[in-house]
């Protein structure tokens, strides 16, 4: 026993106080005796209130050790009774004072508020209001977007322009139209991609040169067919085309020699795969194209090595091999494997579904059909006035919103919306590619890259951000002042690298606390990016689509990045304004 506590004893509810085994024997005072507490003659005071304290100051201190003398018995209404309750003592009618409970140590401050507000914003999202979305969706199908990415003539527009045919979206007779047409130029081989490639300059080189659009229905599901040009000479293009997908078809032809040309450094198949995981594509369906070539004859031992060759440049793209990547054979031309499985007598191993089996049943993409409403603007042209198209990436959309056009600040009225078939709907969802007819606004007031979005949580539009950059390919170092194309979902604009902040150790993985000199290939950097005008742009763990993007110079994919902060440029809009003020004087005689 301590000196200092000699005489202390112990007390056990329901027993008399007693005395400690230790000072049993000693010669120590006896303890007082036990209190006699008055009976309770009313029901116990409420229990504490939860305070919110978000954003406010820290909450005052606890109560003193001494408290303060009984206050007068005060009838107090039941509403602030639990407030007054929790710091004040409970004063009974007999005039006795008993100490309350001691203030509740739930408080939300600022730090907690945010592990709170997530795990209650999800709650909410969760428990979304399912009439709304009934109204929004109706008995509507699923509707996913396809990009057809791959190496130049692996047979891309073939394989749309086949789809289309097979699923009765282009008839039978328009089919053998375009079959005369095609064997008349000298390109009877080339009639189905004329379903997609539609101007002549497309037709008679039998390139790709802008992203083709189509649309067609299964039983289950609604699709938008996007047709990427594959020439190297059209990247842009097709980044843009890939930035509205949420499924990539990566056609690869089985023909000897085509793949490896393509698949080799300089050929397009490598630099397409990375682009649509950098553009947010979530899936891809490596479709083994030309597998009836008299080359290759349905082989299985093709099929594996191109399997086999390609597979650890996808994985290092950022796939999973398992859950995100699947391979099919098929044959475009003849449509083997499109619709209906390949016969066993012509493809005996192939034991798996058909291209648009797999499609049907493939999981769902996620959408933020909660989420604040943003749509970035990829076309426009003026038709019985002003036309953006593009996809809904967030939330949605009605027709007689007023929503805002950002970077400009536009305030413009949704008078129409058209879907693929160019027919009038009510409203549109997230992921739906629509074109929209705007009310208050010039189609010259417009560019590609602009941004739909709602006006009471609008997108961010900053000449500043910061990004993490993977450097890819580059011959020479990169330095401060670094210029270069910057894709970013719809938008292509001119960037510098105003600063190099971090740069990563490849070892620990560690952002490092100087800054670097330069950048290399290789090398994964934190750096401050500017722009000559406002971008809209979104940190990427807000919104992912709005958040990546890719840089281009001279004609090579130099790196890809994602925005970790975005630098706020109101004070020098401010700046900026109050230099135009000019100060008038009160009395016109001065």
């Amino acid at each position: 026993m301590s000196k200092l506590n000699a005489g202390a004893f112990e007390f056990v509810p329901g027993r008399p106080f007693s005395i400690t085994q230790q000072n049993v024997g000693q010669n120590s005072p006896q303890p007082p005796a036990p209190i006699e507490r008055p009976p309770q003659t009313e029901a116990p005071a409420p229990p504490p209130t939860i305070t919110l304290n978000i954003g406010a100051p820290k909450p005052p201190a606890s109560a003193p050790a001494h408290p303060p003398a009984p206050a007068p018995s005060v009838s107090i209404p039941p509403t602030t009774a639990a407030a007054v309750a929790a710091p004040a003592h409970s004063v009974s009618a007999s005039g006795n004072s008993s100490p309350a409970p001691p203030p509740s140590n739930k408080v939300f401050t600022t730090a907690k508020s945010k592990t709170d507000t997530t795990s209650i914003a999800r709650e909410v999202q969760a428990v979304a209001d399912q009439e709304i979305l009934k109204d929004l969706y109706g008995d509507i199908k699923e509707h996913l977007n396809i990009v057809f990415v791959g190496h130049v003539d692996a047979g891309k527009s073939t394989l749309g322009g086949n789809l289309l045919y097979i699923t009765g979206v282009v008839d039978k007779r328009t089919m053998e139209k375009y079959e005369r047409e095609a064997k008349d130029a000298g390109r009877e081989t080339w009639y189905l991609s004329w379903a997609l490639d539609s101007t002549p300059q497309e037709r008679s080189k039998g390139k790709t040169v802008e992203v083709g659009r189509a649309y067609f229905e299964t039983s289950s599901r609604r699709y938008t067919v996007l047709d990427a040009p594959g020439h190297k000479t059209y990247v842009p293009s097709m980044i843009s085309g890939a930035a509205q997908a949420d499924v990539a078809l990566l056609v690869i032809s089985a023909r000897r020699g085509e793949f490896e040309t393509g698949f080799e450094k300089g050929g397009q198949t490598r630099e397409h795969v990375m682009l649509v995981k950098t553009v947010g594509v979530s899936k891809i369906i490596a479709v083994i194209n030309k597998m009836d070539d008299p080359t290759v004859e349905w082989d299985q031992a093709r099929f594996n090595e191109i399997k086999e060759k390609i597979s650890p440049f996808i994985r290092a793209a950022g796939f999973n091999l398992k859950t995100d990547v699947t391979f099919i054979p098929v044959s475009a031309f003849t449509g083997l494997n499109l619709k209906d499985r390949v016969p066993k007598s012509t493809c005996p191993w192939w034991s798996g579904p058909s291209l648009l089996e797999h499609l049907d049943h493939m999981p769902m993409v996620d959408r933020k059909m909660n989420g604040p409403l943003m749509m970035p603007v990829s076309e426009k042209y003026k038709d019985m006035g002003t036309i953006v198209v593009g996809k809904i990436e967030s939330g949605h959309m009605r027709k007689g919103d007023n929503l805002l056009l950002m970077p400009n600040k536009d305030s413009v009225e949704v008078s129409a919306i058209y879907n693929e078939l160019e027919a009038e709907i009510p409203s549109a969802i997230c992921g739906d590619n629509v074109r929209v007819r705007l009310r208050g606004v010039e189609d010259e007031d417009i560019s590609p890259g602009f941004v739909l979005t709602s006006p009471k949580n609008p997108v961010h539009a900053v000449r500043q951000f910061e990004a993490q950059l993977a450097i890819l390919e580059h011959k020479n170092i990169i330095c401060a002042g670094y210029s270069a194309v910057m894709h970013v979902h719809t938008l292509g604009e001119e960037v510098t690298l105003s600063a190099l902040l971090h740069y990563f150790d490849k070892a620990t993985g560690r952002k490092s606390r100087k800054p670097p000199q330069f950048a290399k290939k290789g090398q994964k950097i934190v750096a401050l990016i500017e722009t000559a005008l406002p971008v809209c742009v979104e940190r990427f763990v807000d919104h992912p689509q709005l958040g990546r993007f890719t840089l281009r110079d001279e004609g090579r994919t130099i790196a890809i990045g994602k925005i970790t902060k975005l630098v706020d440029d109101r004070i020098d809009d401010i700046t900026e304004g109050v230099s135009n003020v000019t100060v008038v004087p009160s009395d016109p005689s001065v």
